[in-house]
């Protein structure tokens, strides 16, 4: 008999605990996109880094999955359309290039404004985002594009001039026609004669090729990455310095629709891709220098009366951009200072002082 009341007790606990309900996993769905191609190396590490990581802090608790829809190379959108593309929805997160859109987003120019200063994509990428995270400008405007900054990307160490007939100084560029993008084609306004055309990354070899530019304004990993010794085989290295071009954003509407639990994780694989990505582009800088050289490429070094010259006879972009955004009442002074300074504290001092005038 007591045997027999055990095995009904056993059975009645075993029911009770079949009944407790188990908590399902919820699906997330979220688009990324990028106008740039999928060899892109920030688009390369947010395919192989950004979502396993962020697929590996929600495995913790089995609370959510994400169903990542990836789009890249103009499926969706063109690299300079991506701004809009998560605005309006058709992105739920993008990989913003900002060097395109200065009028909507002038803040985030601050690295571009200060060249030779820092070649040092880490030290770059940490101090925009800081300042970001400081002062609430860049944050503003994003909002007013419907989204949510997450974290700077800087995916070039330094910013170099590739041309297609030998160069030796900034004197070879005198009257010459140069492609840049954004803030870098006014540091041309130093060169005599030089005329400045804009263009995109996807768009510079065959710019370089068809004769419509003489020289591109790029870095060492992009001209492995896209073949530009083949049209550009001579390099001056300038090092005009690192500059934050991509920014991680997400739509304003689609991230009130996300849990907390993911929010977070979002947030915090951003500043893990930020460092990422930083990281990466620093280690492969060298190794793009080589290959550029094993491709066919020769690499002059500027000189340091040279590198002087072209940042004395440059405008004060520093000031002409902390001066419009004083006039906007947003701190443009106290960030220029304040980005420097860390710039300073990380042991990067530039060859003009952009503060100073």
């Amino acid at each position: 008999m007591a045997v027999f009341s055990k095995g009904l007790a056993l059975g009645a606990m075993m029911a009770g605990l079949t009944a407790v309900p188990v908590m399902a996993t919820e699906t997330i769905k979220a688009v990324v996109i990028d106008g740039y191609p999928a060899r892109a190396l920030w688009v390369k590490e947010f395919s192989n880094f950004f979502i396993p990581e962020v697929d590996k802090k929600l495995a913790v608790t089995g609370n959510y999955q994400m169903d990542w829809q990836e789009s890249y190379g103009g499926s969706i959108v063109k690299p300079k359309g991506v701004l809009e593309g998560v605005k309006l929805g058709l992105g739920d997160i993008g990989i913003v290039t900002t060097i395109f859109h200065s009028s909507k987003l002038p803040s985030q120019a601050i690295a571009a404004v200060t060249p030779f200063v820092a070649a040092d994509a880490r030290a770059v990428a940490q101090a925009v985002d800081e300042i970001a995270k400081e002062f609430p400008t860049m944050q503003k405007e994003f909002a007013k594009q419907n989204q949510i900054y997450l974290a700077t990307a800087v995916v070039l160490d330094t910013y170099q001039i590739f041309s297609t007939t030998p160069i030796t100084s900034s004197k070879d560029l005198e009257s010459s026609k140069i492609a840049g993008a954004g803030l870098n084609l006014r540091y041309l306004e130093a060169i005599d004669n030089a005329a400045g055309v804009r263009g995109g990354l996807t768009d510079f070899y065959n710019m370089l090729q068809t004769g419509l530019v003489n020289q591109a304004i790029l870095w060492s990993e992009a001209a492995k990455t896209f073949k530009i010794a083949e049209v550009a085989p001579h390099m001056l290295s300038i090092d005009f310095g690192a500059v934050n071009s991509k920014t991680v954003t997400v739509n304003a509407d689609y991230w009130a629709t996300l849990p907390d639990e993911v929010k977070t994780a979002l947030q915090e694989v951003a500043v893990m891709y930020r460092d990422h990505v930083a990281g990466l582009t620093m280690d492969r800088a060298a190794a793009s220098r080589d290959a550029y050289v094993a491709a066919g490429g020769t690499i002059t070094e500027a000189s340091a009366e040279d590198r002087q010259a072209w940042a004395n006879a440059m405008p004060n972009l520093a000031a002409e951009w902390s001066a419009t955004l004083n006039d906007k009442g947003e701190p443009g002074t106290d960030m220029l200072n304040a980005y420097l300074g860390k710039l300073s504290d990380a042991g990067y001092t530039g060859v003009r002082d952009w503060a100073a005038e």
